[in-house]
């Protein structure tokens, strides 16, 4: 195929996404889904940050929801990964599809491994081998095939260019809307209250001149946030605590005596990457860009998000809240989720979501979005509540695809009246998820492991009550100790106990202790305590 020039490419990209607004009809309510879908979970982020996590290569295991498209009898679907997928997973995945024979579902799915453990995008990988380019290409049928991706950036673009199918996500000229600047943006053009902070820097200087000028405005703030501009799940982020700096401030401190003392202080930045330096993370300012905001106080604290999607059409429709759980030193980390979030705040979240999307819609921004909030009650009956804004996500995040497992399983849908979920049996349902059950007695187990506890303890999902538990990111088992899981259950009681159940059987089969309390527990606050 010729060498597009960047015009060339960004004219032919946006010409297929137009086709996306005739086919997003039949796409969406076709029963049979006579589709041909190519799945590039590709993590086309800063690969710096994306080292901080542990098993970040099997995180392209995260959109194995999408098999259960296959339930359509029509539809077919390839999956590209960097490296092979043990089949015992395919298998697991493939038994979940109710009404399917497993060996129909199984013609229909294309595994493409590219033997590539390299540091480099997915996609990059991808379009560095012409060979696989044109079997991939051979292998989908043009009018009826589209691309789903983790994120979408140019280098996701020049792939749908070239195998000339269109991309269900949002266009990387876009994407600016997603970062920590453009949020804030947003949330200013919106009207919804968010904190106090900066446009995006550049430099160190700058960081440190903006940092003053904040605390001037707030001179009596006690921690202020620093994030890169593109940093995700909190692993960008570190604190700055301002109370050991007070004692030498003068009485009427100047922009210029803030600045030397933040300049001198900023090295004790707490960063929530246990791998993280302040020389590392001052030079990556330059090459992301970072902002600084005031950090919200407040006991209790929570950290709901909601999640919505702009369709090709331009329409804006709520998806789902989440109770997010947070880790890490600092409580900046995304860890799981609780769906859905606390009944007492999650539509008004709902409506500020809403507010982001039609902006968002206004843009020419579409596909899924996240809105990720703050929460502080401001009385003890809950009835009202400080609500503040901190980020946008324009990418598949982590409660993409515990929200999708449940809706793909049990083919349900959300309400917007009451937030809630309702299954095919006309059941609220109610979950509990992690990409993080995490301990060091786990290393070792293979996949195969996995499967012989889940079989032997009954810790599958049952279609028939649509309750159970699904689990993911088992290849970061054997190396790094650590897998997801989805608990849905049909009460917020019944989803915590399926889950506190599987953490349990995965501790009584590695003979190790089960400390329900323990940080490496990352849903125990969200389990009863």
């Amino acid at each position: 195929m010729a060498t597009l020039s960047l015009p060339e490419t960004i004219h032919q990209f946006k010409t297929l996404q137009a086709s996306l607004s005739d086919r997003w009809q039949s796409m969406e309510t076709d029963e049979q889904g006579d589709a041909d879908i190519l799945v590039v979970p590709s993590f086309s982020v800063d690969q710096h940050e994306l080292q901080k996590i542990d098993g970040f290569l099997h995180y392209e295991e995260r959109l194995l929801f999408s098999l259960i498209r296959l339930r359509n009898p029509r539809t077919r679907l390839i999956y590209v990964t960097s490296q092979p997928l043990p089949p015992i997973v395919i298998d697991y995945y493939l038994q979940l599809l109710p009404g399917i024979p497993f060996s129909h579902a199984r013609d229909r799915l294309l595994l493409v491994p590219i033997y590539d453990q390299s540091l480099k995008p997915l996609s990059q990988k991808i379009l560095e081998r012409p060979r696989l380019m044109e079997r991939i290409r051979n292998a989908l049928r043009p009018d009826r095939a589209y691309m789903v991706c983790y994120n979408s950036t140019p280098l996701e673009r020049s792939l749908s260019v070239q195998l000339g199918i269109p991309l269900l996500a949002a266009d990387p000229e876009l994407l600016y809307w997603g970062t920590k600047s453009g949020s804030r943006q947003i949330f200013a053009e919106c009207g919804l209250p968010h904190p106090d902070g900066s446009d995006l820097v550049k430099t160190v200087d700058e960081l440190v001149k903006e940092s003053a000028l904040l605390w001037e405005r707030q001179p009596q703030l006690q921690r202020m946030v620093v994030k890169l501009n593109e940093g995700f799940s909190g692993e960008g982020n570190g604190i700055l605590d301002l109370t050991p700096l007070y004692p030498q401030l003068s009485p009427q401190p100047s922009i210029a005596e803030r600045m030397d003392l933040l300049n001198a202080h900023l090295p004790s930045l707490a960063f929530e990457s246990a791998t993280e330096s302040w020389a590392h993370y001052g030079d990556r300012i330059p090459i992301l860009g970072a902002i600084v905001e005031s950090y919200i106080e407040g006991k209790p604290k929570y950290s709901p998000s909601f999640q919505g999607r702009v369709t090709p059409n331009g329409e804006v429709e709520a998806l789902s809240t989440h109770d997010q759980i947070l880790g890490g030193p600092n409580g900046q980390v995304y860890l799981g989720c609780r769906f859905p979030a606390d009944e007492l705040y999650r539509l008004q979240l709902q409506e500020l979501g809403l507010k982001v999307g039609q902006n968002l819609s206004g843009k020419g921004v579409f596909e899924r979005f996240g809105v990720d909030f703050v929460v502080v009650p401001q009385s003890e009956d809950g009835t009202a509540w400080d609500i503040q804004a901190i980020e946008i996500n324009l990418r598949k995040g982590g409660t993409t695809h515990p929200f999708m497992t449940l809706k793909l399983l049990t083919n349900g849908e959300y309400d917007t009246q009451t937030g809630l979920f309702t299954g095919q049996k006309g059941t609220p349902k109610y979950y509990v998820a992690s990409d993080n059950l995490q301990k060091p007695h786990y290393r070792g187990l293979l996949p195969n492991d996995l499967m012989d506890i889940i079989a032997s303890h009954h810790l599958h999902f049952e279609s028939g009550s649509e309750t159970g538990s699904v689990f993911h990111l088992m290849g970061c088992l054997s190396e790094f100790g650590k897998v997801g899981l989805t608990s849905i259950g049909n009460s917020p009681e019944e989803a915590n106990a399926i889950y506190r159940h599987a953490a349990e059987v995965l501790d009584a089969e590695t003979q190790a202790t089960t400390d329900l309390s323990s940080p490496a527990m990352p849903l125990a606050w969200c389990l009863g305590q």
